[in-house]
């Protein structure tokens, strides 16, 4: 079997969250007939491992078991430095069942203000997998430091970009232009090493 994925290639985005499989897409550059895993009625499989490159690995396992498709999935969360790298990776659970990220938000705010820390250094993590149908899987990782601000600054991207400042910028990526954050996102980061692996 064959590790290198040929253009045209039906893929599934092993996500249920809109943004995210917006952005595996761009970050795919067409070159994929790209199907979310929400659009196919998947269910999303519990997350039981301690990391994001563990957790990747299961969400793309199960959705290319399910859909006999070869299967993209991302781990990605907000680590803290002074929350001790929380929330991680269960910054979506901080966001609750309606994945209100407004919340989830408003949590690492009142938890950075509870340590009385002047410590606002943070830094994004993007794991992603490839698996095909029980078939083997590819899983790399990608990470970008930054700064927390508040209160949160626009309306693009998704999650915690509205509070996040990437190293040497002045924008959050909730400011930045799409393009210009995937330039340099963490998702970006893993997606070169996956590039790199397997394109």
């Amino acid at each position: 079997m064959s590790l290198f994925l040929d253009p045209g290639t039906r893929l599934v985005a092993a996500t249920h969250n809109p943004g995210k499989a917006r952005e595996l897409a761009a970050l795919l550059e067409g070159r994929f007939d790209v199907v979310s895993a929400a659009e196919l009625g998947l269910r999303e499989p519990e997350e039981p491992e301690s990391t994001f490159v563990g957790n990747a690995i299961v969400k793309a396992r199960a959705a290319a078991d399910a859909s006999g498709l070869i299967a993209l999935a991302d781990d990605s969360g907000l680590c803290v430095a002074a929350l001790g790298g929380q929330p991680g990776i269960h910054s979506a659970r901080w966001a609750g069942p309606t994945k209100d990220f407004g919340h989830a938000i408003d949590l690492v705010e009142s938890r950075l203000a509870d340590t009385e820390s002047d410590d606002v250094s943070a830094w994004f993590v993007c794991a992603l997998a490839v698996a095909w149908p029980n078939g083997p899987v590819v899983a790399v990782e990608g990470r970008i430091d930054g700064a927390l601000t508040f209160p949160r600054r626009g309306g693009r991207g998704f999650g915690y970009d509205p509070i996040f400042i990437p190293e040497g910028g002045a924008l959050t990526f909730g400011e930045m232009d799409p393009g210009a954050k995937d330039a340099i996102s963490h998702r970006a980061r893993a997606f070169a090493a996956l590039k790199a692996a397997l394109f």
